[in-house]
């Protein structure tokens, strides 16, 4: 027989259902500190704005033989990154913040950089950079969150294997023109 103890009652559920009413979906199991979670959530904000700049720069600057093809990925890349920054800020929001979309200290607040790359292969390797660091800044959110808010855990962890699969479109990039 399976044991069932460790669930709460349904009475139990509903009375704190109704108790502050007002958190929305902070309930009494959530266990996170939801004011540090904001934070990374705005730092990848503001990072995944910052690459959605990059990139639709890389778009319409990109020039040369390959740059179809090139821009064409560059373009993909800003829309999912742009879907990322979306994402961040309803969870912000669910979680009783504030998604800060200010332009004033949107580069301090990323965790990459904004070069725009002189030639086609510069964009792509910094492209590539900016992916590495966004890589392992969501794998350290994610390790940060732990169990404690398996929601924001759930969400960092797609947002990561979409940018794990940018950096591999971008090595194949370069491993094309680098022939």
């Amino acid at each position: 027989m399976v044991d069932l103890s460790f669930f709460t009652d349904v009475k139990t559920l509903r009375d704190r259902a109704r108790r502050h009413i007002e958190q929305g979906a902070i309930t009494f199991g959530y266990k996170a500190d939801r004011e540090v979670v904001i934070r990374l959530l705005n730092e990848a904000l503001a990072t995944e704005i910052i690459c959605v700049l990059r990139y639709k720069r890389h778009y319409f600057m990109a020039n040369g033989l390959f740059a179809q093809a090139v821009a064409a990925e560059f373009l993909e890349h800003a829309t999912e990154e742009q879907e990322h920054a979306d994402r961040l800020a309803e969870r912000i929001v669910q979680l009783g913040g504030s998604p800060d979309l200010s332009p004033e200290g949107l580069l301090t607040k990323s965790h990459s950089e904004y070069v725009e790359g002189g030639s086609l292969l510069d964009m792509i390797k910094e492209d590539l950079v900016a992916e590495r660091v966004a890589i392992d800044s969501y794998r350290e959110m994610i390790e940060y969150i732990g169990n404690d808010d398996s929601t924001t855990r759930a969400l960092l962890e797609s947002i990561l294997a979409r940018e794990e699969e940018h950096a591999e479109d971008l090595v194949s990039l370069l491993n094309e023109l680098g022939r």
